[in-house]
């Protein structure tokens, strides 16, 4: 008589016991907006044969799993493998470099088997791994570890800024800036370092400003940093710098990147040309008035008025198809996510895992501020998709990658007791 033989059956049960403290609120809250967003880019093509959204949800999906993976894991080990993790990092950007390709005027993408990789968005998880660990080490207390965290930063945002990708080149500073806030860097030197960006834009556009602006940060160094006299002459006379030679930064930029900036300024001076995009996407957003015209329904996304809607600007067909009630559901979404993200942090058992939940939020609500203020019009467009929304493999795996790492802290963070 034979015998059945029969494979071994997966026990679920204990599976998610190994997951005892996950953040599911926050899980749920992730699925469900990428699962929201691969209906939203279904409306944009609903009169084309393109398969985004079904591709969407299958990257979600396949994010899903390598997150709850990553949950499981246990994220100290990051520690031991931190430099190898920035070598990595180093190196996918400088491969761009020699063997990219190039799209809409950068060359950030890398052809793997057919399909696009973009090396930079998992640059991001390596710089707050990286950065991470060594403000573990040295929290942001003294100059010398702010140099060395500086230091970290500044060779993986240099390559991205080669390619060029402006966009990732912001979110790499808005990280490092939050994430040396989290390790106790003296808020003065952390205006300090802002300061010269923000020169460069009161120059141009307030000039009696730009000179108050400069003494003051004299001021600011003069109580915070060594040296007094010399700290307060130099950071006068760089703030001074960085306004005259905003100019010479301006001729550097490529030519689409300058009619990105001139088109949020004034979108109407080239309103079928560099500003089309952005005036389509206000006039989207405005016509979704309180309730919306209804998915599936809005005129400027089903007839394809604004280009490229599926990726960057995939808020303007939530502002029109879902309206006002339908905008603002997308972010308190994102704001709840952000709360979640910060309790995490507040929880972790040490400062390695508390800054890499600090670093993931700082990624995630820089990244969705920035888009949705691009499509309002409150900000120029620079790019940056909008987290678990956008169509874009490599940024969607990236943000689940980034999550998993998260719900890992929070998993092996102390237990709860009960009474």
């Amino acid at each position: 008589m034979l015998q059945r033989t029969f494979l071994p059956r997966f026990n679920w049960k204990m599976w998610f016991s190994t997951l005892p403290q996950v953040d599911w609120f926050l899980f749920v809250l992730v699925v469900g907006l990428s699962t929201f967003g691969g209906l939203m880019i279904r409306s944009t093509e609903m009169h084309e044969t393109s398969i985004d959204w079904w591709q969407h949800w299958i990257f979600a999906g396949i994010g899903t799993f390598i997150a709850l993976l990553l949950a499981r894991w246990r994220y100290e080990f990051l520690m031991q493998w931190h430099w190898i993790i920035y070598l990595i990092t180093n190196l996918s950007l400088v491969s761009v470099i020699i063997i990219g390709v190039t799209a809409n005027g950068a060359e950030s993408w890398i052809n793997i088997a057919g399909f696009n990789v973009q090396p930079s968005e998992f640059a991001k998880v390596g710089l707050i791994i990286s950065l991470a660990a060594i403000l573990h080490q040295k929290p942001a207390t003294t100059l010398p570890a702010v140099f060395r965290a500086l230091a970290v930063t500044a060779l993986p945002w240099v390559l991205i800024m080669l390619q060029p990708d402006l966009g990732t080149g912001l979110v790499f500073a808005a990280i490092t800036l939050g994430m040396l806030y989290w390790a106790n860097i003296n808020p003065g030197w952390l205006v300090l370092m802002i300061s010269p960006l923000a020169s460069m834009f009161l120059y141009n556009l307030l000039f009696p400003g730009w000179i108050v602006f400069a003494l003051s940060m004299g001021i600011i160094a003069w109580f915070t940093l060594p040296f007094r006299f010399l700290s307060a002459i130099g950071a006068i006379l760089g703030n001074f710098a960085a306004g005259k030679v905003s100019g010479i930064m301006w001729g550097l930029l490529k030519e689409y990147q300058k009619a990105r900036f001139t088109s949020f300024l004034d979108p109407e001076k080239d309103a079928l040309g560099s500003g089309y995009q952005l005036l389509q996407s206000r006039i989207a957003i405005g016509s979704g008035e309180l309730w919306g015209r209804g998915l599936f329904n809005g005129t400027q996304t089903q007839l394809n008025f604004i280009p490229e809607q599926h990726t960057d600007f995939i808020y303007s067909s939530v502002g029109e198809e879902l309206g006002f009630v339908g905008a603002i559901a997308v972010l308190l979404v994102f704001w709840l996510i952000c709360w979640r993200l910060l309790v995490i942090a507040l929880k972790a058992k040490e400062n390695f895992g508390s800054l890499l939940a600090v670093g993931v939020l700082t990624m995630i609500a820089f990244q969705a501020v920035l888009n949705i203020s691009m499509t309002v019009g409150l900000a120029p467009i620079t790019g940056i998709p909008l987290p678990w929304m956008s169509y874009g493999r490599s940024a969607l795996l990236t943000n689940f990658i980034a999550l998993g790492l998260v719900e890992s802290v929070a998993n092996y963070r102390p237990r709860k007791r009960i009474y």
